[in-house]
């Protein structure tokens, strides 16, 4: 054991009468332990939302899109979607024209997101994960039927597979308008509820229908909004990404998943950020509580200071024992911090103490997920703050000494 660390620990372990040093070091211990403990809960829960939010993407957005870089909808042609097929890698691609529309049943109406897809869309399994009542179908013997939100599903008041009361849907014709008959001006189709999902509260006005009755409503037959790729397990997304582009014209781009949730994941990363920055400021200055604590530390034992330089003892040696003192008090706030924050997280996650408090929902608990990088990277910032507020009180401790 360094000599440096043997004494200071006597110092921190001495059994002499408490005094205010020893408060403001149990209080800079503590500041630093619950700083930590906050810091790995809050990123933790954090990572755990990002996590639910790929999640939801997974079950919704595919692993990559095809869509149109300038207008809102493309002609893919046929050739297009063949070489796509042949990739390797590719597992199965859907044809999707998404638009909003009026949705109505009984008296009840609302605007809705109209996606029409092809049958490709029933293999989806992460989809089937959202389903709360029904089945996740667009064809029932034959038939036509919708796969709706939760939010629609609720405000039409639907029924699964009521024929007698079923879901309208109206789109606008494309056409001059015509003033003597409002009605002409309006394409509408009537279909049953086959089930319904529960995914966010983004997707709860989605209403998902083959995409032969879009094309029956907005008169853009062979027209596509996107066309979605579903990749085989093992298969290298960025390669096919790459195979894709290269089979694109100008006018096409094509996206991962991350990519077509940009905006959302920037904005979780943005604010993980700032709370991390603002909890980390909070254990910086539990932190500096060291330094005051040092400075009065080396007051205290300025006699053992010149006794220690009588028999030899280096300003290195002075200056580590108050060095090592100021990492003991950080170390041991750090290990409590730790066992706490982890605890609290790996109770969370295993058990779900503390819920969510929404009726439906993916998971009914605030999710966390626990990553090493986040742990070491508030460690080693708490170890840093902790030398530097060490330095100046342990080269002051120089200053007693008899030979200096």
């Amino acid at each position: 054991m360094a000599l440096s660390f043997f004494i200071a620990k006597k110092y921190f372990l001495s059994k002499k009468k408490r005094s205010f040093i020893n408060f403001i070091s149990i209080i800079s211990m503590l500041g630093i332990a619950l700083g930590l403990t906050a810091l790995i809960v809050v990123l933790s829960v954090f990572n755990g939302l990002e996590g639910l939010n790929r999640q939801i993407f997974k079950a919704f957005d595919p692993d990559l899109k095809i869509s149109s870089v300038t207008k809102k909808d493309f002609l893919p042609g046929n050739d297009l979607i063949k070489k796509i097929k042949q990739l390797e890698g590719v597992k199965y691609i859907s044809e999707v024209y998404q638009d909003k529309a009026l949705a109505r049943s009984n008296d009840a109406q609302m605007i809705v997101v109209l996606k029409g897809v092809d049958t490709t869309f029933e293999n989806n399994k992460e989809m089937q994960k959202a389903l709360f009542e029904g089945e996740m179908k667009i064809f029932k013997d034959g038939r036509p039927t919708a796969y709706v939100g939760g939010g629609v599903f609720t405000a039409l008041d639907l029924k699964i597979n009521d024929f007698l009361n079923p879901l309208t849907l109206l789109y606008p014709k494309i056409q001059p308008l015509n003033v003597l008959n409002p009605e002409d001006n309006i394409n509408q189709y009537s279909l049953e509820v086959s089930g319904a999902f529960v995914l966010e509260q983004q997707y709860d006005n989605h209403v998902i229908v083959p995409i032969e009755i879009v094309e029956s409503l907005n008169d853009k037959a062979g027209k596509r909004t996107a066309i979605e790729i579903t990749l085989r397990e093992n298969a290298d997304i960025n390669q096919v990404k790459k195979d894709i582009s290269g089979l694109l014209s100008k006018n096409l781009m094509v996206k991962d998943r991350d990519e077509q949730n940009a905006p959302l994941l920037k904005a979780i990363k943005i604010e993980k950020l700032f709370i991390f920055i603002a909890l980390f400021f909070i254990v910086g200055i539990a932190s500096f509580n060291i330094f005051y604590s040092l400075s009065m530390l080396v007051i205290d034992k300025k006699d053992d200071i010149k006794t220690l330089s009588s028999i030899g003892a280096t300003q290195y040696l002075v200056k580590s024992i108050f060095l090592a003192e100021g990492l003991l008090v950080a170390t041991i706030g750090v290990v409590l911090g730790l066992i706490l924050g982890l605890s609290i997280s790996f109770f969370q996650q295993k058990f779900g103490l503390i819920k969510l408090g929404m009726e439906y929902a993916l998971v009914d608990a605030y999710p966390v997920e626990i990553r090493s990088a986040d742990v070491i990277m508030s460690v080693l910032g708490i170890f840093v703050i902790s030398v530097l507020a060490s330095i100046v009180p342990a080269s002051r401790a120089t200053k007693f000494m008899i030979n200096n």
